[in-house]
């Protein structure tokens, strides 16, 4: 069974101009936890006293999830983050030959002797925190390095390694540059050492293929995959959070272990206080994910769903809905009509057309008609007509 860790909060806050306050932090995080992920990364403490405070108060809460906190690879960072009472403890420490050289001014033996001290150490102050080490920009590092790091780091106490695709160079399209080629060749080479930690990845979405290199990943055996609400992160951000469940659902996990009906609450929530929309066609979790348009989308689905579905919306505790627009049918008018509890007008062909011509005239405009507030007035104007020869007036029963 594949292990989520969210990273909202931690990730999701190095999103240009995101901020959310230690009370955000905490409804957010109590989401997470009914909706079940495994890990929650609650911050960096080292950054601000106020990201502090918020772990320190959602390790406070009695949640079900592992709460972690994400720090460089120093002695005085890992101490804040231990003082914040959390059960994981994410390092990072880069291994590439370009960010030895040129960044850090160091070798390969003294990278490594840093991990073991800050591991070591954290060990020491807390014998059964989890500790995550992560080779960053590991996908382009030489897989030598890597290696060496992550053993060294395994051997001092260290429970998971996170392959961390940080620029989203990864594709599935090469298999010298796919997630599944670095899990499986890293599982392999630490196991010819006698040393099987759990293997993270963490997939950034610079090309579009974070979720496809996550699942690519978890293919190969990945034991924990990464995500955030909304996708939210550095740049392009990570893998969405909803797009995995249900992909990871698709595949073969079992639904009954996430909670998918919070997520609608969860997603509004944060981008309401992130100040992000959620695009309108995003998978899962936009408002147009379920809704059907073209008519003879709405005809066929009027019958049967699963003819233009794939996915149960009821698994999320949405359901199915229509648009109105240039692209409607008749079909479209009587269910709509039957949705604002007017069905009998659908009865009345004619007006029916009506209805639907007046539909189409509003939907130039360029903008959604909302059936609710819009259609009882397109009603009543098509209900009561100037009729064109006699310039009498013509009434519908309404």
């Amino acid at each position: 069974m594949v292990q989520i860790l969210d990273s909202t909060l931690r990730e999701g806050e190095q999103t240009p101009g995101v901020y959310f306050s230690p009370e955000k932090k905490m409804v957010i995080a109590k989401f997470l936890d009914r909706i079940g992920v495994d890990i929650i990364e609650a911050g960096n403490p080292a950054v601000d006293d106020e990201i502090a405070l918020g772990i320190k108060r959602i390790s406070q809460a009695g949640l079900k999830a592992k709460i972690g906190a994400h720090s460089l690879c120093k002695i005085d960072n890992v101490s804040q983050a231990l003082d914040c009472g959390i059960d994981f403890l994410g390092v990072f420490f880069s291994v590439s030959e370009q960010r030895l050289q040129h960044d850090y001014n160091i070798n390969l033996d003294v990278a490594i002797e840093k991990i073991i001290e800050v591991v070591t150490f954290a060990k020491e102050q807390k014998h059964d925190l989890l500790i995550r080490y992560t080779p960053e920009d590991t996908v382009r590092s030489p897989i030598k390095n890597v290696v060496a790091a992550a053993s060294a780091a395994v051997t001092a106490g260290v429970d998971i390694i996170s392959i961390a695709d940080t620029t989203g160079y990864s594709t599935p399209f090469d298999p010298q540059r796919s997630m599944y080629f670095y899990v499986k060749t890293l599982k392999e080479e630490l196991n010819k050492l006698d040393l099987y930690p759990k293997i993270e990845v963490h997939c950034h979405n610079d090309k579009g293929l974070a979720l496809a290199n996550a699942l690519d990943a978890y293919r190969a055996g990945a034991d924990i995959i990464d995500v955030s609400t909304m996708g939210l992160g550095e740049r392009a951000g990570i893998v969405d959070l909803a797009e995995l469940l249900i992909n990871l659902i698709d595949l073969g996990e079992d639904q009954k272990q996430w909670q998918l009906n919070h997520l609608e609450d969860l997603y509004k929530f944060v981008s309401h206080h992130s100040h992000i929309s959620i695009p309108p066609h995003r998978p899962i979790t936009g408002k147009n994910a379920f809704t059907h348009y073209a008519g003879v989308h709405v005809k066929a689905v009027a019958k049967d769903e699963q003819f233009y579905q794939s996915l149960d919306p009821h698994i999320l505790g949405k359901k199915s809905s229509l648009a109105l627009g240039m692209q409607s049918g008749c079909t479209a008018v009587e269910l709509a009509l039957k949705q604002i509890g007017r069905e009998e007008l659908a009865k009345n062909k004619d007006l029916a057309n009506k209805i639907l011509q007046e539909i189409k005239i509003i939907a130039k405009r360029g903008t959604p008609i909302n059936i609710e507030k819009e259609l009882p007035s397109i009603v009543y104007r098509c209900c009561t007509t100037i009729h064109p020869i006699t310039n009498g007036i013509t009434t519908f029963s309404l």
